[in-house]
């Protein structure tokens, strides 16, 4: 009777010990299904962190930093855009048709605060402004502009705010953006902020800007930048 108790007693183990098995099981595999998502997981984080960051328009990191000695290099083109001025007297616009050269800009503006159309040109320091009253000059474009026609562009210092850079004639401030584009530019008593970009001839350049003096605000839209050869 003894043997028989002991000889039941390990069967009786057996069996209890028998619905342990696909426990065991089911712990390795959900262990490896842990390790596997985990591995997963890091490789995505991974992979977003290689990437490099980029916003809607298409600009990425680095971009900017890359394509600024070729930027500097333009400065040959036609830019066709619409400037708005807002004074606290007045608030109107007007449409730009802008030819630059390194040493010679012919600007040819139209529409209500142009009078009708009026054209500044300048060339090696000298400046004139052709209005419907005749052909004036004056030393520097922007009292020319304030005289005739009673407000003034930063004209001077233009060509280089437009392409996103600082005048090299004075002092400034830059900041940039997450993407490490000109953000905010203060020079001259001027803050320029730059709104949005576009890419012409494989470069990004300014496709909206506000500029600021005091009460004076010049919203500047770019509709065509184009290089120019003559």
């Amino acid at each position: 009777m003894l043997t028989k108790h002991l000889a039941f007693s390990r069967c009786d183990k057996l069996r209890l010990a028998a619905p342990c098995l696909p426990k065991l099981i089911r712990s390795k595999l959900t262990h490896s299904a842990r390790l596997l998502i985990t591995s997963a997981a890091l490789l995505v984080i991974a992979g977003c962190a290689s990437q490099v960051p980029i916003d809607e328009s298409g600009r990425q990191a680095g971009q900017w930093e890359r394509q600024q000695a070729d930027v500097e290099a333009f400065d040959t083109w036609t830019m066709v855009g619409k400037a708005g001025l807002r004074t606290p007297q007045e608030n109107t616009s007007a449409n730009l048709d802008w030819n630059q050269h390194p040493y010679y800009f012919r600007m040819l503006i139209s529409g209500p605060f142009g009078g009708g159309r009026s054209v500044l040109e300048g060339r090696e320091g000298r400046f004139s402004l052709t209005t419907s009253d005749g052909r004036f000059e004056a030393e520097t474009p922007e009292s020319l502009m304030e005289e005739q026609l009673g407000w003034s562009l930063p004209v001077s210092a233009m060509p280089d705010w437009v392409r996103g850079l600082p005048s090299n004639h004075s002092s400034y401030q830059i900041e940039t953006d997450e993407l490490g584009f000109p953000n905010h530019l203060q020079q001259d008593g001027w803050e320029i902020d730059y709104r949005d970009w576009e890419q012409v001839e494989g470069m990004w350049l300014p496709r909206r800007l506000v500029m600021n003096y005091a009460d004076v605000r010049i919203t500047l839209v770019v509709n065509q930048w184009r290089p120019s050869n003559s």
